[in-house]
């Protein structure tokens, strides 16, 4: 059984289709329903329940995918077993969307230069996801914001930078902050995110109860929406904000900051030590330049 029709199985199947699968995969649709063809003949039952441009899980597929999983991962980690030094294979990285266009190019540049056997794997997302995925070894390494709980042993913890909360509008507006967050269409940090939170507790503290446009766990957008002017929001001054804000107003908050602190997570167990500490070196010299 070829190790790579079990990878294109589980692409299916996080996916939802194969056309979805193909294209995460670089493949044709037509190898990847080949690929899951010759699985089904192998094991002599049926993976997928195909209907119009979908394609389900069996009850038999969902039973082995943990097992499916395994095999693909412990595959993947034979290149790096090979190498004394530990430092070839790939290495996967959760990372929020900030960090994403902030912190990780220019770590990236330096990782892949001076460590020319890996192979990074970049998976965006949200905090809680991708440090649920880290936790489920899905992910060797997660740049998020600190949760809101303390971490467990089982899990290593780099601080990279944090990032003070900032009142954001469009240039043309001259209210005072306090004045336009009661006043204007407030574009709301989602307050269940991880970030967003601290925007509700400053909120909460000087007791604004803003006219809540929507909510969006989406910085980027946030910018954006403000910068065309269909409201204000308050959010943390990210590696990357002054590039999308051109057309806002950046202001900070009086009194003592709020602010979210970026991590790099790991597991203390890691399948990739030395290539993790090789990413932690390199995010460190992207964040000192």
């Amino acid at each position: 059984m070829d190790s790579r029709y079990l990878k294109s199985l589980i692409a299916v199947v996080e996916c939802g289709s194969i056309a979805d699968a193909a294209r995460a995969e670089g493949l044709t649709a037509a190898a990847i329903g080949q690929r899951i063809q010759a699985l089904e003949r192998d094991l002599d039952f049926a993976l997928l329940a195909r209907g119009g441009h979908t394609a389900k899980p069996t009850d038999a597929c969902l039973a082995l995918l943990p097992r499916a999983r395994h095999i693909v991962r412990e595959v993947s980690l034979l290149a790096g077993d090979a190498d004394p030094h530990g430092l070839t294979g790939t290495l996967r990285i959760g990372v929020i969307s900030t960090a994403l266009t902030g912190l990780l190019p220019a770590a990236l540049q330096t990782l892949t230069r001076q460590v020319p056997g890996v192979k990074p794997i970049v998976v965006p997302g949200a905090s809680r996801v991708l440090y649920q995925a880290l936790q489920a070894q899905e992910l060797d390494a997660a740049i998020l914001v600190a949760p809101p709980f303390a971490l467990p042993r089982s899990i290593r913890a780099v601080s990279l930078r944090r990032e003070a909360l900032v009142f954001l509008s469009n240039k043309q507006w001259r209210d005072d902050i306090a004045t336009a967050l009661r006043g204007r269409p407030y574009i709301r940090y989602d307050p269940q995110s991880w970030g967003g939170r601290h925007a509700a507790r400053y909120l909460d503290d000087h007791r604004i109860v803003p006219n809540a446009l929507c909510d969006l766990d989406a910085l980027e957008a946030i910018a954006m929406l403000v910068a065309d002017g269909v409201g204000v929001s308050l959010v943390p001054r990210w590696s990357g904000l002054e590039r999308l804000a051109a057309n806002c107003r950046v202001a900070a908050l009086p009194g003592v900051p709020y602010q979210r602190e970026i991590l790099l997570l790991s597991n203390a167990q890691s399948e990739r030590p030395k290539l993790v500490l090789a990413l932690t070196q390199a995010l460190r010299q992207s964040v000192e330049a």
